[in-house]
């Protein structure tokens, strides 16, 4: 067995009951687009009650003032390009020196000007969303014909002036056989980042079809292989890092996956369309191992209104920021601390082995069981039946895999 010690999840090193990772913003609900799967039941004007321009100043202040580094700040939608302030808003938080990221809509407001001048703001990178490979996949799931040139324009215009460039994919039955193809898309393209993200029920996305337990496990197994050559996360996914722990260790002990863990169809399927160095096992290390954040834990969403949350597609507020600072709501809440307690989960999720670093989807196990702490209906892992447990326990004591 291999004697180097190898990282699979990075911990932040600050103390994430003190504050977060990661702040989402979503500045309007307002876009032009018509998703099937949105989770904000996104409609084409602005609301009003929307946060101001000045109160968006005010809640940057309080994303400022968490002890450093100052946390990741996303400012979503909706399309935030839909407020005329966007600009002066990254500027400010760009000036506060927070790392500020957009991530828009794909619709004619993705224009290489608008592109540039976020970058002149301030932005330090961006996101874009893509569903298919071609036009017909993307295009029918965002229910807008040429979403997909204009997120491609937009992409080319990101990459020329210097933005840092995050690819979402939300992978449903729609797509699911076209993953190898936008793989290679997002490779030969280049980004920061590839994200994953798996469907929750919630928004528009309630009636969608799912993939199923064993198709998300055979992704999440299609995802780290991928990850030897392309930077990859996932959203709503958390047990991908329980797949990166186990995968980790049966490479260090030169153990095809095959034999020990159940690969179906869906696996193989995806596998041998995607052209990879080497046969078998990729040699090397993942090029971005997954961050131990979770709804709640390193993690805070602030819809446009003002309202705090766990997480975007977790809809349980916990006050306003107009009404309370945010650094107070997140450290507080019964809510939020509950979810940062890995022993208050329940069911599967409560008896797993990895609940420490992945804990299930929060938001998923809400929108299926109305409990946020329920075990996360989607994965298929019976807790316990991993046969490695004192390489399991070195991993997540904070150690490599070791002899």
């Amino acid at each position: 067995m291999n004697t180097s010690r190898v990282k699979t999840i990075r911990h932040p090193t600050y103390d994430l009951n003190q504050r977060p990772f990661l702040v989402i913003w979503e500045v309007t609900r307002a876009c032009d687009l018509a998703c099937v799967h949105c989770r904000a039941s996104a409609i084409p004007e602005r609301e009003e009650g929307e946060l101001t321009t000045e109160e968006g100043y005010r809640l940057i202040d309080q994303v400022a003032e968490f002890i450093p580094p100052p946390p990741l700040f996303i400012l979503t939608g909706g399309d935030p390009f839909k407020r005329e302030d966007l600009f002066d808003l990254v500027r400010y938080g760009a000036e506060k020196g927070l790392p500020v990221s957009v991530s828009p809509s794909g619709t004619p407001t993705l224009t290489p000007e608008n592109i540039r001048r976020l970058r002149e703001a301030g932005a330090v990178a961006i996101s874009f969303s893509v569903d298919g490979s071609t036009p017909a996949i993307h295009d029918g799931f965002r229910r807008v014909d040429g979403v997909y040139h204009w997120t491609l324009r937009g992409w080319d215009a990101a990459r020329s002036c210097g933005l840092k460039v995050q690819i979402n994919t939300t992978v449903t039955p729609h797509n699911l056989d076209d993953l190898p193809n936008i793989f290679e898309l997002v490779r030969s393209r280049g980004v920061m980042t590839w994200s994953i993200f798996f469907l929750v029920p919630t928004g528009r996305g309630k009636g969608l079809p799912q993939l199923t337990p064993q198709e998300f496990e055979d992704v999440m197994h299609f995802l780290y292989d991928v990850s030897k050559v392309l930077p990859v996360k996932t959203t709503e996914g958390h047990h991908y890092k329980r797949v990166v722990v186990q995968r980790t260790i049966l490479e260090q002990r030169g153990i095809p996956p095959e034999e020990i863990l159940p690969l179906g169809p869906t696996y193989r399927k995806l596998r041998e369309r995607v052209h990879l160095p080497g046969a078998g096992e990729i040699p090397g290390k993942m090029r971005r191992p997954p961050l131990d954040v979770n709804a709640g834990k390193g993690f805070v969403f602030i819809n446009h209104l003002g309202e705090v949350f766990p997480s975007g597609f977790l809809p349980l507020g916990v006050g306003n920021v107009r009404l309370t600072p945010l650094g107070e709501l997140y450290r507080s809440s019964p809510l939020f601390r509950s979810l940062r307690d890995p022993d208050q989960l329940r069911g599967r999720c409560g008896r797993c082995e990895f609940r420490t670093v992945c804990g299930g989807s929060r938001s998923r196990a809400f929108g299926v069981s109305a409990d946020p702490l329920a075990e996360d209906p989607f994965c298929a892992y019976e807790p316990g039946s991993f046969p490695f447990q004192e390489d399991v326990a070195r991993i997540l004591a904070g150690g490599g895999v070791e002899s």
